[in-house]
C-alpha cells in the first residue's frame, strides 16, 4: 500500500515538473475565474474516480499525469490507494488556492484544492487535487493525493 501511494504521488510529482512553457505563455484567467472552473474539473473528474473509472480519469487528466504514467500503472496504483478508504460518502472543499507558480514547476496556472472527504473505512480523509490550465484552454487534474 504506501509503495503505490509513493508511486502514485511521484507520479503526479513528475506530472507538474513536466509542465509545458506553452501553458506559461498563454494569458492567465482571473483567480476567481480559475477556481471556479478548476474546481468544476475537479469534480468531474472526482466522479470518474470515486465510481472505479480509473481509465476514465486517466483519460481525462491533463497531458503531464497521463505522460508520467502509463493508463495501466494509474489503475493499479489508484485501486491501491483508494481501497483502503472504502466506498466514497461525500467531500467538502475546505480551500481552493490559485497559483500561477509550483515549486520546482515552470509558471501556468493551478489550483490546489483540498477536500475533507468522507469514506465508508475512513471518516476523515483529505483529498488534494491540483487542476492545471492546459494550452488548449481547458482545466485537468495534474496531481491527486489522499491521506
Amino acid at each position: 500500500m504506501k509503495t503505490s501511494a509513493a508511486l502514485l504521488f511521484s507520479a503526479m510529482l513528475s506530472a507538474l515538473f513536466s509542465v509545458s512553457s506553452h501553458a506559461a505563455a498563454q494569458a492567465a484567467p482571473t483567480e476567481t475565474e480559475a477556481i471556479a472552473a478548476a474546481r468544476e474539473a475537479a469534480q468531474t473528474w472526482l466522479a470518474l474516480v470515486d465510481a472505479n473509472q480509473y481509465a476514465q480519469s486517466w483519460q481525462q487528466a491533463a497531458a503531464p499525469l497521463r505522460n508520467a504514467i502509463s493508463t495501466a500503472q494509474w489503475e493499479k496504483d489508484a485501486r491501491n490507494v483508494r481501497l483502503p478508504f472504502g466506498a466514497f460518502q461525500g467531500r467538502e472543499v475546505t480551500s481552493a488556492t490559485y497559483s500561477t507558480t509550483m515549486p520546482g514547476v515552470p509558471k501556468g496556472s493551478f489550483v490546489v484544492i483540498k477536500y475533507a472527504s468522507r469514506f465508508a473505512d475512513r471518516a476523515n480523509a483529505v483529498e488534494t487535487v491540483t487542476p492545471m490550465l492546459e494550452p488548449d484552454g481547458q482545466w485537468r487534474v495534474s496531481g491527486y493525493f489522499i491521506r
